[in-house]
């Protein structure tokens, strides 16, 4: 293994700790101290929405992030740079804890932060490897993704408590949200230092000089070839069903955030729906004024873009545990002392079981027998445990809405369910997105990766801006089933969907290894 590769993974795990440190409590915190003179469902639903929104946030900027280090300044430098923003946004966080328009501003600079070096760190750590030690990248990816649930545990654990005024807050009648936010702030600055420590022993892959050959020159050249046309015309009314969307929200007086969150996140789908089909049709008439080996990459990245998009509805269940989640479990019973936020301390623990028990019982038990599924095999799977994980989740909130006393032992079941489909979804995914790149496109397509999670939230903030509507509240009222669990059955209902399409569009994709060469 690297030398260098504990400096990367002790970077990370401090890093999660902040991140998810701050997280965990957002949803609680901001309905509580932000929105305190609303009824209960109202200041959820506020709260709700601000949440993802700050991820999506968090998922859009990987998108500059990898073209700021794939052209200009290399990964290192990047990280280096980027994770100091994103120090001074948890700093807002603990200074304005009484004041909306700083705590949002930290947020911003969080989801820049944290955003920005997302795609960088996980291909950072890839670098590091080449042909003659391939072999161990799944071993180091894997205890990456470990190393990110042992952060999310504690902070799982101990942040909501600091937040409901348990340790300094208790000892030395600190404000109990400047403790718990100030804590992950502090954790960010180590995770830097741990990362500047290990300047001198990580491989530097330099940032790729302008590229006449690049993903978008081949692909401009592409759609815009003489003998084309369809694949235009497809292009050019993605670009027009863009600026609809971002044109829809103010025509219609809606310009809350979240109005124009959804215009900017359609706008940026259409866009990349309508121009990838409009390339993908027409990419072999770029064959002569590029390289086959540049349009044939094109075409690659192309497929695993499908492969991204597939995968949204799972990170449309997965990051409600921290919204809709918490809310169910601040409604069942539990002891005085247990916070609701707690509960999600179950899900970085089962991660840190679930991949040994994968790693060292359960895969080389099926490759013994010659059924070791595929990468893109666990993937489907774990979207449709993620379904099935919220089935489960919307029987106890039918039995919460009669009435009927469930204790938040219960959840337990759900979160099991949703976390194997993560482990097999996410861990999986780092790791094959890292593969699937084109050596010149391993931050940008990671960008895509991450973006993926910012189309999962779009998918969140529109159904519960849909489900607001009177008449559609009135249909679900007809059915006789409450709006959190009608909500709940539908996103299942997607998750089984995606899962199934996923499976039809596995079956024909073909790997690529693209890993450096030695």
């Amino acid at each position: 293994m690297p030398r260098q590769i504990p400096f990367i993974i002790a970077n990370e795990g401090c890093e999660r700790f902040s991140f998810y440190g701050m997280r965990n409590i957002l949803t609680i915190f901001l309905a509580a101290a932000f929105f305190s003179n609303l009824p209960t469902p109202e200041a959820e639903r506020e709260a709700k929405d601000i949440f993802h929104i700050f991820v999506a946030g968090v998922y859009f900027f990987p998108l500059l992030g990898g073209w700021i280090s794939d052209r200009f300044f290399g990964k290192y430098n990047t990280i280096l740079w980027v994770s100091l923003i994103y120090c001074a946004g948890q700093a807002c966080l603990a200074a304005f804890v009484d004041e909306p328009a700083g705590f949002y501003g930290g947020l911003f600079l969080i989801a820049l932060g944290s955003g920005g070096i997302k795609p960088l760190v996980s291909t950072f750590m890839g670098d590091q490897f080449d042909q003659s030690n391939k072999h161990l990248a799944k071993l180091a990816f894997d205890a990456f993704y470990w190393i990110i649930n042992f952060g999310s545990l504690f902070a799982s654990l101990f942040m909501p408590k600091l937040l409901q005024g348990w340790g300094p807050a208790a000892w030395w009648g600190w404000h109990p949200a400047q403790v718990a936010f100030a804590i992950p702030g502090i954790l960010m600055f180590i995770a830097t230092v741990f990362f500047w420590a290990g300047r001198k022993t990580y491989v530097m892959v330099p940032p790729a000089p302008p590229d006449p050959n690049s993903f978008t020159r081949v692909v401009r050249t592409a759609l815009t070839a003489p003998g084309g046309g369809a694949g235009l015309s497809i292009a050019i009314f993605g670009v027009v069903l863009a600026v609809a969307a971002i044109a829809w929200a103010p025509l219609m007086g809606r310009t809350g955030g979240k109005d124009l969150v959804i215009a900017l996140c359609l706008a940026l789908v259409f866009l990349l729906a309508g121009g990838g089909l409009g390339a993908w049709i027409q990419l072999d008439l770029a064959r002569g004024k590029h390289p086959d080996e540049a349009v044939d990459g094109v075409r690659s990245v192309l497929r695993v873009l499908v492969i991204f998009a597939l995968v949204t509805p799972f990170w449309s269940l997965f990051d409600q545990k921290a919204s809709t989640w918490v809310f169910q479990a601040a409604a069942m019973t539990k002891p005085d002392w247990f916070s609701p936020a707690q509960m999600q301390a179950i899900n970085p623990a089962l991660v840190m079981l679930i991949i040994p028990l994968n790693n060292l019982v359960i895969y080389p038990a099926l490759r013994r027998r010659g059924r070791e599924p595929s990468a893109l095999g666990r993937m489907g799977l774990g979207i449709a445990l993620s379904g099935a994980s919220w089935i489960v989740a919307g029987v106890l909130q039918l039995m919460l809405d009669a009435g009927t006393p469930v204790s938040i032992a219960w959840q337990v079941v759900p979160y099991v369910l949703l976390t194997a489909g993560e482990v097999l979804v996410s861990a999986t995914g780092l790791e094959f997105a890292y593969s699937q790149a084109p050596p010149s496109m391993k931050g940008a397509i990671m960008s895509f990766w991450s973006l993926a999670v910012t189309i999962g939230n779009l998918w969140v903030l529109m159904v519960n801006a849909t489900v607001m509507n009177d008449g559609v509240k009135s249909a679900i009222a007809d059915t006789g089933i409450g709006l959190i669990a009608f909500q709940m059955f539908f996103f299942a209902a997607f998750a089984f969907a995606a899962a199934l399409a996923f499976h039809l569009v596995a079956r024909r994709y073909r790997m690529v290894d693209n890993y450096r060469r030695s």
